[in-house]
Parts: structure tokens; sequence; C-alpha cells
């Protein structure tokens, strides 16, 4: 199976997130992220697509939202997970989550997560290292991947065929409704 993994990461959380995702995930699997590069081959090349990204100021970044506009009605015809890397846990993750991406492709996706976050301080411009201290109380680098949701998408992805929000944040799965 060829599986392309296209996301956007700021910082590179999300890059750490879709590498430790990549490992995991079988087939023959490629990593894209979409601030560095553009897909220079066709989506309907590939047996499934896992589109991710992250929250930034409330909402996932404009160039995912870009690429599932542009290639909606390919996705509609493939095997998609969908995930996720935010600071926030149980219901405001999902409804970031559920703001992130379009119903439609969540109905469809054999697997979605949510796989935690990291504020890197260390990275962030004047701006961003206020929001942060204002909104999370936060002036120094924290780490929260969290690995065993990644483990659990892949597992997912990897071998069933019904949609189950992965993360180890909240204390319960959710049935959605609502290679480099």
């Amino acid at each position: 199976m060829k599986v392309l993994i296209v996301y956007c990461s700021s910082h590179g959380t999300t890059t750490k997130a879709a590498l430790l995702l990549k490992k995991q995930i079988k087939g023959d699997v490629i990593v894209l992220n979409l601030n560095k590069a553009k897909l220079h081959s066709d989506v309907d090349l590939f047996d499934a697509v896992i589109i991710g990204g992250s929250i930034h100021t409330g909402s996932i970044q404009g160039r995912v939202k870009k690429f599932v506009k542009e290639n909606l009605s390919v996705l509609r015809t493939k095997r998609i997970g969908l995930f996720l890397c935010c600071m926030r846990e149980g219901q405001i993750a999902l409804e970031q989550f559920e703001n992130a991406f379009p119903i439609e492709l969540r109905k469809q996706a054999t697997a979605t997560g949510i796989f935690g976050g990291e504020f890197l301080v260390s990275q962030m411009n004047f701006f961003e290292k206020q929001l942060v201290k204002r909104v999370g109380g936060v002036t120094t680098d924290t780490s929260r991947i969290d690995e065993e949701a990644i483990g659990e998408f892949a597992d997912v992805f990897n071998t069933k065929q019904n949609v189950t929000l992965c993360t180890t944040q909240s204390p319960y799965l959710v049935t959605e409704e609502m290679r480099l």
C-alpha cells in the first residue's frame, strides 16, 4: 500500500509526530510537510492519505485546509487518516479536531487521532511567546507528545476499517460522527 502522510509543521512538533507515525504505518510511506515542499505527484497515486496539522491561535494551518479543499474529490476515494497536534485535552481538544477537518472526511476516516503537542518557546517569535504565556501560562519549552496515541492510531489504521479517535490524553475512545 502506498501511503502519503501530508501535514504542516511550524516549529517541528507535527513533524515529530508524523515521523513517529511513519515508522508504524505499514506500506510504502511518504511524508510531506506542506510548509517546506509542494506535492509534485498526484494524490490519486496513493492508496491512503493521512492528513495532519497543529493548532495555532485556535485553528489548523491554512495550507492543510487548502490541501483538503483542492483534493477533496480524490480524498473521497481514498483510505483516510486524520491527526491533530494540540496542547489542549478532553472536550476542548475534540472541538479543535472537529473544527480542523471537514465532517465528511472525519466520517470517512479509518483512524483519527489527537497526538498531544509542544510549546517550543525557544523557537517562537515575540508575539507567539506572549500569546503562549498569556493563554497557557507557559514560559519554557514544554512537550506532551502522546506516543501511545500515535501507536493506537497506527494500529487502527493498519488493521481496522472503523473510525476511532486515538488519544490517551482523554479517558475514552470516541467513534466519530461528529517513509521519510
